[in-house]
């Protein structure tokens, strides 16, 4: 194992990469639920990075806080969660002391959010063809027609067959793999600059996934869209990000090139999410999965998270590790990273 270096923050050097500008950088994002029970610490310190045109595959188990994360960089959290610190910059504008009619400007045109429920996007009692050309006229200057056309133009984009016919119909005469595709389409009406996606191909048959994941490429690639793709399937974000960064507990606990990730993952944790997954060389043979559940986040272990579930786990495990960049842009939040 090559020796490590230790720095401040494992997006640094990342964003320093960049040809251009990010288009979002997240600074030590703490996104918390104020309970009765107590304090729950959904998101603790969380640093990322999108470039133009980059995919970002952000992976975990389910209540690692992928999902709060993405929430917390569009402004969606509601009580009793809020935002307590950290930095969310969208092409250099500070988010976090935005208004409430800057929100607005933005969601839906500027920054896009896919939710993994397409019954969160949609209107029951709307048509379809209105609530694509009404998101149209809200952050565009064209006429109604042109923003059918351009709706129209969308749904055909995402695979939807006879588009005119669904334009007219209402959410609930939609199948449930349809009803998505139609949120996914909606998300790209205004050509955002950023998109975040929420598992939104978790509804979806094979081929219309790699339909849906072929576009999303396509259209990060040819327009500079950056894109958040939020994920627990390692496979999806191997045939699809740039880079991954893999949550545990509310961090970020490695971070780098998707190739450096699953071909060299350095966390045990990140071990297990790739053990767990069907390979053709495990065929007839048991998987094997990471033992134990991801802890409640009311009562986390002292030190890492994973080292109640965490093979290598000593002594040193009982402080909290920092983030150690162990080959360029790799990066991981481990005192034991790299072993096996």
């Amino acid at each position: 194992m090559s020796s490590p270096t230790t720095m401040s923050s494992p997006e640094s050097v990342e964003s320093m990469a960049h040809a251009k500008p990010p288009v979002l950088e997240v600074r030590e994002l703490k996104t918390h639920f104020f309970t009765r029970a107590g304090v729950i610490k959904a998101v603790d310190g969380v640093d990322l990075s999108v470039g133009p045109g980059e995919i970002l595959g952000l992976v975990g188990e389910s209540g690692s806080g992928k999902s709060i994360t993405g929430f917390s960089l569009l402004g969606l959290v509601d009580a009793p969660g809020r935002i307590v610190g950290g930095e969310i910059r969208f092409n250099g504008e500070d988010l976090r002391g935005v208004t409430a009619q800057r929100w607005r400007e933005l969601r839906g045109n500027d920054i896009a959010m896919i939710f993994q429920d397409p019954m969160m996007t949609l209107n029951p009692v709307l048509r379809v063809d209105t609530q694509m050309v009404e998101t149209v006229l809200a952050h565009r200057r064209v006429s109604r027609a042109q923003a059918h056309a351009r709706a129209l133009e969308v749904l055909t984009k995402v695979g939807i067959p006879s588009p005119q016919e669904r334009l007219r119909a209402y959410p609930h005469e939609l199948s449930g793999g349809m009803r998505q595709r139609v949120a996914i389409a909606i998300a790209l009406l205004n050509d955002p600059r950023l998109i975040i996606a929420d598992e939104p191909t978790t509804a979806l048959d094979v081929t219309i996934q790699g339909q849906i994941l072929y576009e999303m490429q396509k259209l990060c690639r040819e327009t500079g869209t950056g894109l958040i793709w939020i994920t627990h399937d390692l496979a999806v974000v191997a045939g699809l990000a740039d880079r991954v960064a893999v949550m545990y507990a509310g961090r970020v606990v490695e971070t780098g090139t998707t190739t450096d990730v699953i071909s060299h993952a350095l966390h045990p944790y990140t071990h297990g999410l790739i053990a767990s997954i069907p390979t053709p060389h495990t065929r007839g043979k048991p998987l094997d999965p990471i033992p134990g559940m991801t802890p409640s986040l009311l009562n986390l272990p002292e030190g890492c998270a994973f080292r109640t579930r965490c093979s290598r786990a000593t002594d040193a495990c009982l402080q909290g590790p920092q983030a150690v960049e162990h080959r360029p842009g790799h990066w991981a939040r481990c005192w034991h990273a790299g072993e096996r």
